[in-house]
């Protein structure tokens, strides 16, 4: 652990890390998701609205370097930062000619910026491009991190939420992304109604296999005129109780290897437009509970991680 905290919070990591506090900032590309325009799917993930997850995020039609300068002159004051991320955020970041990539990644790279962080999809990590960003980072000195959505480790689940792709084209993102040294960060959404606690520990395994550097926990919002939202009205399904949320994170973290940094316990959700919120409280309240529940159950990040490097045999060394 690299605080006294029961978990690795990414604020820690980054002010220990950068040696002082960092922010990101949402940076919107004008990138689409081969999920909709046809590669892969036309749909899109059942809960995945029309402006997708970056809801605060200042319109794509601006440049990277205007969007870096209004979110500057908005988070600077507030919080103190003087270094920052840029987290070229919404839709599938990669999915787009690897030049053009590269110019919106240049762009990017300004005497206070430290790393850069691209969310995207498994099915959108290419060795060309993964080569074009170990090249901006060499030149510009800036650390590169992909944010990977994965949502579940259960490939039933997968299917059932349209995701367009498997756990196998996860794994080999993944694996070729740390070829190039280079950070992954695994989003996960611990309360999809079909998945339950054996999901939540096999996610938090397979993460730790893997060895990735950081996870990003979401609770699952139901974003209004979606086939999940459909499916939400018509009562195909029911979402399991704020507080059965907190015991899986808790559990989660229970499994999870102790090296890797949590960016986030609980997600952020745009209350408009959603059927259903964090369950209508405040996601700082379910952060806290799931803080307090891990001191009253005396427990921690990695606790239960003792299943990795032949669990087995280890007794007859």
């Amino acid at each position: 652990m690299i605080s006294d905290a029961r978990y690795n919070t990414y604020s820690e990591y980054l002010r220990q890390k950068y040696g002082e506090k960092v922010y990101k900032l949402p940076i919107s590309l004008p990138v689409t998701c081969p999920n909709r325009d046809g590669q892969c799917g036309r749909d899109g993930c059942v809960f995945c609205g029309e402006i997708g997850a970056g809801y605060e995020n200042l319109p794509a039609s601006l440049s990277v370097s205007n969007q870096l300068t209004a979110n500057k002159l908005h988070i600077a004051p507030k919080y103190k930062a003087k270094k920052f991320i840029p987290y070229f955020q919404n839709f599938s970041n990669t999915y787009l000619p690897v030049e053009e990539l590269k110019q919106h990644i240049i762009e990017a790279c300004q005497k206070d910026i430290v790393a850069i962080a691209l969310a995207t999809r498994p099915d959108c990590i290419n060795d060309a491009y993964l080569e074009m960003l170990a090249v901006v980072r060499d030149k510009y000195g800036v650390d590169i991190s992909i944010e990977l959505g994965l949502q579940t480790v259960n490939y039933h689940t997968l299917v059932k939420i349209n995701r367009g792709h498997t756990l196998a084209e996860f794994i080999d993102a993944a694996q070729r992304i740390k070829r190039w040294s280079m950070d992954v960060c695994a989003h996960l959404i611990l309360n999809l109604p079909w998945d339950d606690m054996t999901d939540v520990i096999e996610s938090a395994k397979i993460v730790s296999a893997l060895e990735l550097e950081q996870v990003k926990l979401h609770a699952l919002y139901i974003v209004k005129n979606t086939v999940m939202a459909d499916w939400y009205q018509k009562g195909d399904f029911t979402l399991i109780s704020k507080e059965e949320y907190i015991e899986r994170v808790v559990t989660f973290l229970e499994y999870l290897h102790p090296d890797i940094v949590i960016q986030r316990v609980i997600g952020r959700a745009p209350e408009t437009n959603t059927l259903f919120t964090n369950w209508q409280t405040g996601w700082w309240k379910i952060r806290d509970g799931i803080e307090a529940r891990l001191v009253e159950r005396d427990t921690w990040q990695g606790k239960k991680c003792t299943y990795l490097n032949g669990a087995a045999v280890q007794k007859f060394l």
